[in-house]
């Protein structure tokens, strides 16, 4: 009768069914209720499964450990030998900065720093300038490339300016050592210029023929410039093998740091599109920004007893 009722009133709806009547078997038939867990199951399902997971935790803990790392915090180097830089600016002496080389690490950097403050390369940083200045960092202008410095340097035995030897060991450990290797007080030779362009393709005839020959934008660091870090300075780890660190002198490294520079103006959408159109001007300005108005000058190198 209520079957019927509901399916008046909802036309739409099925007749719903009643439950299939089981077989007769004499026993009393039971509909199978769902088992209700208890909180003293949990608890003991719990207790139970804990210390496995904590074992679990410490296994997989100790097999992480055992694994080696394959680079290494390589920011504080054994001292091999250390040289130091007299530093006078505009005349008046600044005081002496002494740094610590690392020969064991770098031997190539270490000796090559070495050589050209001592003068055994047949030439040195003597009477050479510091030509940037920025927040981060202090940079000399290290030893020309071309004209007199290259002449002394071959009549030296240290004519080969060329940068491979150093390029090897900045890769060997930047491939080994992690974090910022350019940290504060590091020493550094400038090994590569990571915003160099491409060289540009040009037709050129050699000899009655044509040939494609490839066109240098501008040449690469001889690896001679060197840095002195003030703060932190990661952007140099691309471009700069470090080869020591300043252990006395800082304070003279914070008097250059403080010398009044070429203010830079990179951001001028006048410069951008000056250099975009490859406006000479433009590039001539680049080269004058953040150096100092002061004459910053090593007077007198050696290597500290």
């Amino acid at each position: 009768m209520k079957q019927i009722l509901h399916q008046s009133l909802n036309p739409q709806l099925p007749i719903l069914q009643s439950p299939p009547t089981p077989p007769a078997t004499g026993l009393p038939f039971q509909v199978p209720r769902p088992h209700k867990l208890l909180r003293r199951d949990l608890a003991v399902a719990a207790a139970s499964t804990l210390p496995l997971l904590v074992s679990t935790f410490w296994y997989r803990q100790a097999k992480a450990d055992e694994v080696p790392t394959s680079t290494t915090d390589c920011s504080a180097q054994t001292i091999t030998e250390k040289a130091f830089l007299d530093v006078a600016i505009d005349g008046a002496p600044a005081g002496r900065i002494t740094v610590g080389l690392y020969g064991d690490a770098v031997p190539f950097g270490s000796s090559r720093f070495a050589d050209l403050v001592t003068g055994a390369a047949g030439i040195s940083y003597r009477r050479k300038e510091f030509v940037k200045i920025v927040p981060g960092y202090v940079q000399h202008s290290g030893v020309r490339s071309y004209g007199v410095d290259v002449e002394l340097a071959r009549r030296g035995g240290g004519g080969n300016l060329a940068a491979e030897n150093l390029v090897a060991e900045w890769e060997s450990l930047s491939k080994n050592c992690s974090g910022t290797k350019n940290a504060v007080g590091s020493l550094g030779l400038i090994i590569r210029d990571p915003t160099k362009p491409p060289p540009k393709l040009k037709l050129v005839a050699r000899e009655g023929k044509l040939e494609i020959d490839a066109e240098e934008i501008r040449k690469d660091p001889n690896g001679t410039e060197f840095v002195i870090v003030v703060k932190d300075s990661p952007e140099l780890d691309a471009s700069t093998l470090v080869i020591g660190r300043v252990v006395e002198g800082m304070d003279v490294v914070e008097k250059i740091s403080k010398v009044k520079t070429v203010q830079e103006n990179t951001s001028s959408p006048y410069f951008r599109v000056a250099k975009l159109i490859g406006d000479k001007r433009a590039v001539v300005a680049e080269r004058g920004f953040n150096r100092p108005y002061a004459k910053v000058v090593v007077t007198n190198c050696g290597l500290a007893s």
